[in-house]
């Protein structure tokens, strides 16, 4: 019984861990500089104005991803 229960404990705790982690990424600011922004702008500028003009906006990751699944799912590269 007490192995079942700190199975139990350590799996609520790694849950948890891993949500606090998570949560912690998605969230964290864009440190990109704006020498780096520009050279990514510079780089989406094949994939359109819209993509490359993202590109120079603060965004957080969680952001960039649905970037990335938008322009995934619609058809455009």
């Amino acid at each position: 019984m007490a192995t079942q229960n700190t199975n139990t404990i350590i799996t609520v705790l790694v849950i948890a861990l891993v949500a606090v982690g998570g949560y912690a990424f998605f969230n964290m600011r864009d440190n990109r500089n704006g020498a780096e922004r520009l050279g990514d702008a510079i780089s989406e500028l094949p994939n359109g104005i819209d993509n490359a003009a993202r590109e120079l906006e603060d965004r957080t990751p969680a952001e960039r991803v649905t970037d990335t699944v938008k322009d995934a799912t619609d058809g455009t590269p």
